[in-house]
């Protein structure tokens, strides 16, 4: 059993789509941002940082937090959502990294700045549309010759990518210039584990 700690966020919905797809057993756990229920301690010693998701493997006694090693973790368990080939594998962790290291800080801090900074500065907002426009780019591109992010298999680069683009759609972050990127959202978004996951523990509102 796995116990999922988490809210609805682009990090939270990685994990719970990726349980969802994997039909592991879990129990899920809602943080409340808003309540301050990730700063208490009980949280905190799951992960300091006082971020969600974290989890508890009760079977390894595992505990995971930052949304790309738990999805790691989970394809590693189960041996699925991660190419078993060595080509195609290290394809999905490289997009699994690009979403870790660009297109999540990126659209996080565009998100930030554009819609719940106090004080607008239209240079910052500027600057994460354009990278933010950049990062869609990329992904297009990618997408343009290959089914999914790693080619002809869906994986865990899907997923952590998704959680973004879900949340981008909601703030109005249009993407729909990107063909390839808009056609590859619409099929993630059709899949009913990921149609689960992004309602737990509940539905974002947007802004």
């Amino acid at each position: 059993m796995i116990d999922l700690h988490t809210e609805s966020s682009p990090n939270g919905f990685k994990a719970t789509i990726a349980l969802e797809e994997l039909a592991l057993p879990y129990r899920l756990h809602h943080v409340n941002i808003d309540k301050g229920e990730h700063r208490r301690p009980e949280f905190l010693s799951l992960n300091p940082h006082g971020r969600i998701p974290a989890i508890v493997d009760r079977e390894t006694g595992i505990i995971l937090f930052e949304s790309a090693a738990i999805l790691l973790y989970l394809a590693e368990k189960t041996g699925r959502l991660l190419p078993k080939e060595q080509r195609a594998r290290w394809e999905a962790i490289k997009w699994l990294q690009f979403h870790a290291s660009s297109m999540g800080p990126i659209l996080g801090q565009r998100v930030h700045f554009e819609i719940f900074a106090d004080e607008k500065i239209p240079a910052a907002i500027d600057r994460y549309r354009r990278l933010t426009d950049d990062a869609f780019a990329v992904l297009d591109g990618q997408l343009a010759g290959n089914r999914w992010l790693a080619g002809e298999d869906y994986s865990i680069a899907d997923i952590a990518t998704f959680g973004w683009t879900h949340i981008a759609a909601i703030c109005g972050f249009t993407f729909t210039q990107h063909r390839n990127l808009t056609r590859w959202h619409e099929q993630v978004s059709a899949r009913p584990a990921v149609a689960r996951g992004i309602l737990l523990p509940a539905p974002a509102t947007g802004p």
